[in-house]
């Protein structure tokens, strides 16, 4: 299986999302993703989650992470090796690059 990097590209404010602020039904205003800043970085080897990394994010990037370790490309769509995923928190979603390092 081929590593997989994975970078942080941006995280959405509800504001970008809806353009206008989001308050849960308790008044609470919701605000960016707190696990994730833009730029970080992860390397996953051997289809395991990297320590630290969000587990509901990283079921949403399974599919495309299996793709890329497995040789698979989105011929057409991106950069062989490469793609862009998001989680589908569907509030404050946060939008990763993953790409198949090779040796």
């Amino acid at each position: 299986m081929e590593k997989i990097k994975i970078s942080v590209v941006k995280r959405f404010s509800p504001e970008d999302v809806f353009g206008h602020e989001y308050k849960t039904p308790t008044g609470k205003k919701v605000e960016k993703c707190s696990i994730f800043e833009e730029g970080q970085e992860w390397i996953s080897e051997n289809g395991e989650m990297p320590e630290g990394f969000c587990g509901w994010a990283w079921t949403d990037l399974a599919r495309s992470l299996h793709v890329l370790q497995f040789g698979g490309n989105y011929t057409g769509w991106a950069v062989d090796g490469t793609i862009y995923n998001a989680c589908s928190d569907g509030v404050r979603p946060v939008c990763f690059k993953l790409e198949r390092l090779t040796d």
